[in-house]
């Protein structure tokens, strides 16, 4: 398994940025298009996205992916990811979203809750397949897991057929994990500078940072890193800058709730409270006061 993060309707109930299901298993077999594409985005879900066709590069933290036929990302969902996808190009995929609580009862009477592994320890891998018949049988898996699903409502033994088809899926991933023991080609140098720009906005997000600066620290001209983090992200440097410090804001409300939001604005790189919370209403929907207390 090689270390390394959908676009469809979802009935979610969510605040921006950060997505949360009403189901602990939401089902989407080839899925064509965009239909109303996520931001960069988290979620508390586990995710198994499969790509059939197309164009995606895939984003996931300050990792960039350029997919190919047969590719499955599995991830905890909770770093930042998002598709990049060309306008107008195809762009096919299955996803299943699923909370691990649905399936730890049956993998632990089983004895095989290292079948969740690859999301709670290495929190996101590509798997390449190269569409062997391992990944034929999962993709006829995940077919067959949709059609359960969409009548589950009115069939008592659809909650139990689910779960044992999901526990298939599991040990499908698992063994094309086992199986993908090649490495990826070398990434490409448009690649590797993007990922170095993201990587020195993560660890630098609590600065006073602009293109120049980040430039000048990795040795780039200043017009080169605007328009490649672009091109290969589809972020300006600036929006994935303040994606980072939203990000870290969410969190040190979250799990330092009596932090002044003032200390939370300036630790995060926010140069005054009232640019803060204005950014931060528009973006996430709500004030950060109210924010923090529907965290709680």
């Amino acid at each position: 398994m090689i270390l390394t993060v959908s676009c469809y309707k979802l009935r979610i109930s969510s605040l921006k940025g950060m997505v949360s299901l009403n189901e602990p298993l939401i089902v989407n077999y080839r899925v064509h298009g965009n239909l109303g594409s996520f931001d960069y985005h988290s979620h508390q879900e586990y995710e198994i996205y499969f790509f059939h066709a197309g164009s995606c590069r895939y984003l996931i933290h300050n990792q960039i992916y350029d997919l190919e036929r047969g590719d499955i990302l599995l991830m905890d969902g909770i770093a930042l990811h998002k598709p990049n996808v060309r306008q107008n190009s195809e762009y096919v995929r299955s996803t299943i979203h699923f909370s691990p609580q649905w399936i730890e009862s049956v993998l632990g009477e089983m004895d095989s809750v290292h079948l969740l592994d690859p999301f709670q320890k290495l929190h996101h891998c590509l798997i390449r397949t190269n569409e062997n018949s391992e990944s034929k049988q999962l993709e006829e898996l995940i077919r067959r897991l949709q059609v359960i699903k969409q009548i589950s409502v009115h069939d008592v033994y659809a909650e139990t057929e689910m779960k044992v088809l999901f526990l298939q899926v599991l040990i499908s991933v698992n063994r094309l994990g086992q199986m993908d023991s090649r490495k990826l080609p070398n990434k490409t140098e448009k690649t590797e500078y993007a990922e170095n720009i993201g990587a020195y906005i993560q660890s630098n997000y609590m600065r006073k940072l602009t293109v120049a600066s980040i430039a000048e620290a990795l040795n780039l001209s200043k017009s080169y890193v605007s328009h490649l983090f672009k091109e290969m992200t589809g972020f300006t440097v600036l929006e994935y800058l303040m994606g980072c410090r939203l990000t870290q804001v969410k969190y040190l409300l979250e799990m330092e709730p009596d932090k002044a939001l003032k200390d939370i604005a300036i630790e995060s790189g926010f140069e005054s409270v009232s640019h803060f919370s204005r950014y931060f209403r528009k973006k996430v929907g709500v004030t950060a006061r109210e924010y923090r207390k529907l965290r709680q």
